[in-house]
């Protein structure tokens, strides 16, 4: 299964940030293992019935015990309905990533929304708003650039 950039650049951003390898197989393993169960329906919650829901990332406490799960509904919409079923499903959820990631302890789940797409969308705001302004030097036009580096 290839990696998006956003992955890759959030391995390399969790590495810098003195993350040990194994965490991050570990928590990519849990990423995986939850969206199957969620993509498999297997949680019968009515407030999670018929919802698409994305797990961006899981964190892993350097213990292994404790493991934060970012998630996101498809669309943005019904979050805190979700995030609550998520967080009542959690034990049950714990029981059932147990049987598929082969790990001494099951590691306690902590459901929270991503906010990293919001984040993500006011710094490209902010840029945009301020690339026109830019350093205070008149924008140059890439066809009078050509010329004159011509040397004619």
């Amino acid at each position: 299964m290839a990696r998006s950039k956003t992955s890759a650049s959030r391995l390399a951003a969790a590495r810098s940030a003195g993350t040990s390898q194994r965490q991050l197989r570990v928590g990519e393993e849990l990423r995986h293992a939850i969206a199957r169960l969620l993509e498999r329906g297997e949680l019968h919650d009515p407030d999670l019935a018929g919802r698409s829901i994305t797990v961006t990332e899981v964190r892993v406490s350097p213990d292994l015990k404790n493991a934060t799960v970012f998630v996101m509904p498809l669309g943005g919409r019904g979050e805190a309905e979700a995030l609550a079923a998520l967080k009542r499903a959690q034990p049950y959820i714990r029981g059932l990533v147990a049987h598929e990631v082969r790990l001494r302890f099951a590691p306690r789940l902590s459901f929270v929304l991503d906010q990293s797409f919001e984040q993500a969308g006011r710094i490209e705001t902010i840029l945009r708003d301020i690339a026109p302004h830019g350093a205070g030097e008149p924008a140059t036009d890439p066809a009078t650039d050509r010329d004159e580096g011509d040397g004619a």
